[in-house]
């Protein structure tokens, strides 16, 4: 995984809540077991109509919205416990998906495949969404070690939860077995002092 410390994005608005796994990326497209090529088909049917023309009415179809940053309704990553879903959003260039709250599952894939989601409150992730919708150009920093989400040039900021283990791993760019072997010596220490 790449380190993640911070990063400064604009952000793409999906002001839609309980946006399940199959929405993010239907089930047709799961038969890979690459990583790659998941971000051509995320929110795959929204992207898209039925006759394979670009919906030009969905929001990653809006030219004027870019960024690294998904700014989502509440209850995101909600629905089968795809790890697919957060491999799509990565490989689509992703970095942060922010919302009120997600699913337990789809965070925990999310911190596994190095997006970071950040859960806010209802009313900060309001004023966002309003923000990035009103002015495309709208930057927002996520800096992980201090916890804390701003918006370029505004007062507007809020401290978000992570777990200590998870934001090591991320800061770090460790998955599991990296931070295992990055403590070997530590491991071993512990092991050779240990009474049997």
């Amino acid at each position: 995984m790449e380190k993640f410390i911070t990063i400064q994005s604009r952000a793409i608005p999906l002001s839609i809540e309980n946006v399940d796994t199959d929405q993010i990326i239907p089930a047709r497209f799961l038969k890979a077991t690459d990583r790659k090529g998941f971000g051509d088909n995320v929110f795959r049917d929204w992207r898209f109509k039925k006759d394979g023309t670009v919906n030009e009415e969905f929001v990653l179809n809006d030219s004027k919205y870019s960024g690294h940053i998904l700014v989502a309704g509440d209850n995101f990553g909600c629905g089968s416990s795809r790890e697919h879903a957060a491999w799509a959003l990565t490989d689509y260039g992703f970095k942060v998906v922010i919302s009120s709250f997600f699913a337990d599952i789809f965070k925990g894939n999310a911190l596994n495949n190095g997006l970071l989601p950040v859960q806010v409150s209802a009313d900060f992730l309001s004023e966002l969404l309003s923000l990035v919708e009103n002015n495309p150009e709208t930057e927002l920093e996520v800096n992980l070690e201090k916890q804390i989400i701003s918006v370029k040039y505004s007062e507007l900021s809020e401290d978000f939860e992570i777990d200590a283990y998870k934001k090591t791993c991320m800061i770090n760019g460790y998955d599991d077995i990296d931070y295992l072997v990055n403590n070997k010596e530590l491991i071993e220490a512990f092991e050779a002092n240990k009474i049997y």
